[in-house]
């Protein structure tokens, strides 16, 4: 990316002896490195010999991935009857997973593109892991509604292909708007985070020690040389992605938030759908960026670049948004009171009394009580503690989404027809294998590509800056004109 002025002092009036006291931000890259130590950084991790730590972790990974293919091919020869879904609660774990995982992915949009387009410098060491969060994310989400028709080999009958039976799908549903949407989402997120890899998967190239690298690599690279067209169309793209990126981080899960708040179901018939549920996805989508990244940054010494600042600034993101989230709980039991309808009113009495309590008090604890901690600099900057508390985000998130769904149908307007759902067995361990793929192709990024987007943090290092001089003058300037300006006053 085309180079930026770092983002170093604030200066701000202090009242006692009327001067300015200028205080200095923590820098996005720790000790005085150079360009070059950036890129053996980034590169040494794709071509440093494979660490027994990583075989052993994706051998987890690959195991819950197989635990995933099992689980998928014992319910192709069964049936989805296998599942825990019974009536009335006829949508269960599978449209919960769907939903959770779609969320997911929403962090790493809101990195790459509102971000870029806001010009947030912080975002250059976790946007490429964040965008890759996303692709995977997206994976795992569609296992579910694939596999959801019963007969996966019909899929293709959720698209408007012309056929000769003259049969389409119904363009009235809000799960077409579904395909529409996430296949859109995949589409534009998988461009995006392709163009940003190709000047680095170019420095991966041009190291290449091996015959069989320098082809992959190379081919990949689209010829890219580093040449001033090449950065200028380059950045043209860039920006034109992240135009196109930015409508969909809300769009997206405004309209999964569709499935629910277009039907007249007690517990799902409400405006407020929309926001909560975007709010939601980039509160555990952040959450997610956060779990990884803890972990990336200790296991491949990247500490340097990935640093407190940047996992302190996610810490403030999860906050508001959960915030946010909590706000749209509260809301959403005014609503039900104000409405005066029996039924929107025994549906939330049920949600946080009724069988499934335990559920609903799960999700308040993690999405309400838990964040609130974050106000608290001590805890936002303590590794361990917010690592714990990203887990435990994603957790609430899983039970938002299960809460929504059971207990709006478990209890419908007949009492004869009340039900309860138990998961079955393959149930969890479809949930569980969608982790191992998620894993397996996070792991798999990490070691064969290039985790953090080496042009872009350069770009943000004091060295980009073609005018370091002008400056440091400028500042000196402005701090002499306002303590002038100040004393003046006082005069």
């Amino acid at each position: 990316m085309s180079a930026a002025t770092p983002e170093r002092v604030v200066t701000i009036p202090r009242d006692a002896d009327n001067t300015l006291m200028t205080i200095e931000r923590p820098p996005l890259v720790l000790g005085k490195q150079s360009f070059h130590a950036v890129t053996d950084a980034v590169s040494e991790v794709v071509e440093q010999k494979t660490p027994k730590g990583w075989l052993f972790v994706t051998a987890i990974a690959l195991f819950g991935a197989l635990i995933l293919l099992g689980s998928l091919t014992d319910l192709v020869g069964v049936g989805i009857g296998e599942w825990g879904l019974n009536h009335p609660v006829g949508w269960a774990w599978d449209i919960t997973g769907f939903v959770f995982w779609i969320g997911i992915g929403h962090a790493g949009t809101l990195i790459s593109a509102i971000l870029f387009l806001f010009r947030q410098k912080w975002r250059t060491s976790i946007n490429r892991a964040a965008e890759a969060m996303t692709l995977f994310a997206v994976a795992a989400a569609l296992i579910y509604p694939g596999f959801h028709v019963g007969r996966i080999w019909f899929a293709y009958w959720m698209l408007p292909l012309p056929n000769q039976m003259q049969m389409w799908p119904n363009f009235k549903s809000p799960l077409l708007w579904d395909v529409f949407a996430v296949s859109t989402y995949g589409t534009v997120s998988l461009l995006f985070w392709f163009l940003g890899l190709v000047p680095d998967l170019a420095t991966l190239r041009d190291r290449s020690t091996t015959k069989m690298r320098k082809i992959v690599y190379g081919f990949l690279a689209l010829g890219w040389r580093g040449s001033h067209r090449h950065w200028l169309t380059y950045e043209k793209a860039y920006l034109i992605l992240a135009g196109l990126s930015t409508p969909l981080v809300l769009s997206v899960h405004t309209i999964v938030s569709f499935d629910f708040a277009v039907s007249v179901l007690p517990g799902w018939h409400t405006t407020i759908f929309p926001p909560y549920f975007v709010a939601g996805a980039v509160f555990s989508g952040f959450a997610m960026v956060v779990t990884l990244m803890v972990l990336v940054r200790k296991a491949y010494g990247l500490e340097h670049l990935i640093t407190i600042r940047h996992l302190e600034n996610m810490c403030k993101i999860i906050l508001a948004t959960g915030s946010m989230v909590g706000y749209a709980y509260g809301m959403e039991f005014f609503m039900a009171w104000y409405s005066g309808n029996v039924y929107e009113r025994f549906t939330f009495i049920n949600r946080a009394f009724g069988p499934y309590s335990w559920a609903y008090w799960t999700m308040m604890t993690c999405n309400v009580f838990t964040p609130q901690l974050f106000w608290f600099r001590k805890i936002r900057t303590s590794i361990p503690i917010m690592f714990v508390m990203s887990i435990f985000v994603n957790i609430g998130m899983w039970f938002e989404r299960f809460v929504i769904i059971a207990t709006s149908l478990h209890r419908d307007f007949l009492p004869s027809s009340w039900g309860y759902m138990r998961p079955q067995l393959v149930d969890f361990t479809t949930f569980i294998g969608t982790f191992g793929l998620f894993l397996t192709l996070f792991l798999l990024f990490i070691r064969f590509l290039p985790g953090i987007a080496m042009s872009e943090v350069k770009g943000v290092m004091p060295q980009a800056n073609p005018h370091p001089h002008d400056e440091e003058h400028g500042h000196e300037a402005l701090s002499g004109a306002v303590t002038h300006k100040t004393e003046a006053a006082h005069g």
